[in-house]
C-alpha cells in the first residue's frame, strides 16, 4: 500500500541525533580563546573579483589576533596565503607568487564540487594545505552548521501557504536533479524559480521560500560532504523542510539531525516521495516532527569569504604550522 512509503518515518523517534557529532567537534575547535600569536592571512585573489573580505575576525567570529589582508606587498610576512581555485583557473599558475617564505603555508581554497573543478592535475606539488567543504580538508569550512543553544527554544511554527519550491540557476537536462524533478512534478505541484521558472531576485530567496512547507535542496552533483547553501540558507533559514538530493543520507547525518530532512533515497520512486509529502501536508503533527531539533539548535550560514579566511588562523593554532606538500591534489579531491 502507499502508506508503506512513509512507514519508517512514522516509526522513527521525533528527534534523533545519530552520528550528529562531527559538527560539534568543528565548533569546539573553532572557539579558541585567550592570548594567541598574531597571524596574518593573505587572500591572493578576492573570489570572483568581488571585494567582500572584512579583516575583523575577532568581532565577527571570536577569533583573536588574526589579520586578513588582500595587500600583496605583505605576502612574505603572511603565515598563510589563500588561493581561490576558480580565480586560479582564470588567472593561470604564472600569476602565483614567485617567492615563498620558508614556513609559509599556501592554501588551496575551493567550494565547488569535483564535477565543477577543472584543472586539478596541473596543481600537483603547489599547495601545502586544502580548504573546502570536505571534512578531511586541512581547513574544514562547511556551508553551514548548527550551533547548540544554551537554553531550549520554544518556537511557533511559521504559517505556510504553499507546498513545494525549487530555486535553480544552472538548468542542465543531464543533471540528476533535473531528471528527478521531471518525474516528481507528475505527482506533485512544484513552483520552480530561476532561469527556467518564475523570476526571483537573490535578495528575496529566503522571503519567497518561507511561504513553502518543503524545499527541494537538490545539489548540482553528488559528492561526499557537498551540502551547500541550498540546504543551509534556502531551506533551513526559510523554515522549509529540505527534500535533499546529494550524498547519501548517512553523510547528511554527520552534519544535521536525521529527522531534520527528507532524502529522496528513502523512497523507491518519485511517486512515493510525493505521496509522503502530501501526507505531511495534511498531518500537522507529523510535519512538525521535522522541526523538533530547532528547540536545541540555531542555524549558522557560513559567511563567504571572510569567515573562511579567519578559520585558517584557528587551523594553524590547532595543528601548528604543519607544512606538507599536496603532491596529488586531484586524486584527493576527486576521491
Amino acid at each position: 500500500p502507499k502508506e508503506q512509503a512513509f512507514f519508517n518515518f512514522m516509526a522513527a523517534p521525533a528527534f534523533a541525533l545519530s552520528s550528529f557529532t562531527l559538527i560539534k567537534k568543528f565548533l569546539n575547535s573553532s572557539l579558541r580563546r585567550g592570548a594567541e600569536e598574531a597571524l596574518t592571512v593573505l587572500l591572493w585573489w578576492e573570489p570572483f573579483g568581488r571585494s567582500r573580505v572584512s579583516g575583523d575576525c575577532h568581532r565577527r567570529f571570536n577569533i583573536s589576533a588574526c589579520s586578513l589582508t588582500t595587500n600583496r606587498s605583505r605576502q612574505l610576512e603572511a603565515q598563510a596565503v589563500l588561493f581561490h581555485h576558480r580565480d586560479l583557473l582564470l588567472q593561470g599558475t604564472n600569476q602565483l607568487p614567485r617567492l615563498r617564505a620558508p614556513e609559509q603555508l599556501w592554501v588551496w581554497m575551493n567550494f565547488e564540487s569535483p564535477s565543477h573543478s577543472q584543472g586539478l592535475r596541473e596543481l600537483a606539488g603547489v599547495f601545502n594545505w586544502t580548504m573546502s567543504y570536505r571534512v578531511d580538508s586541512d581547513v574544514f569550512v562547511p556551508y553551514g552548521y548548527l550551533q547548540p543553544r544554551r537554553d531550549p527554544h520554544l518556537f511557533t511554527l511559521p504559517k505556510k501557504s504553499k507546498l513545494v519550491a525549487w530555486v535553480i540557476s544552472n538548468w542542465n537536462e543531464r543533471h540528476t536533479r533535473v531528471q528527478y524533478y521531471h518525474q516528481l512534478k507528475n505527482y506533485l505541484p512544484i513552483d520552480v524559480y530561476g532561469a527556467h521558472g518564475l523570476e526571483l531576485k537573490d535578495d528575496s530567496v529566503v522571503k519567497t521560500i518561507s511561504k513553502y512547507k518543503f524545499y527541494l535542496a537538490f545539489e548540482n552533483s553528488q559528492h561526499p560532504d557537498y551540502i551547500t547553501e541550498k540546504l543551509w540558507r534556502n531551506a533551513f533559514t526559510s523554515w522549509a523542510v529540505p527534500v535533499v538530493l546529494g550524498p547519501p543520507r548517512s553523510n547528511y547525518e554527520l552534519f544535521i539531525p536525521s529527522n531534520s530532512f527528507i532524502h529522496i533515497d528513502d523512497f523507491p520512486s518519485p511517486m512515493q516521495l510525493a505521496v509522503y509529502l502530501k501526507f505531511l501536508d495534511k498531518n500537522k503533527s507529523q510535519y512538525k516532527r521535522y522541526f523538533a531539533w530547532r528547540k536545541h539548535y540555531d542555524v549558522h550560514v557560513t559567511s563567504f569569504w571572510d569567515e573562511h579566511c579567519c578559520r585558517v588562523c584557528n587551523a594553524i593554532r590547532t595543528v601548528g604550522k604543519r607544512r606538507k606538500v599536496m603532491e596529488n591534489l586531484a586524486n584527493w579531491f576527486e576521491s
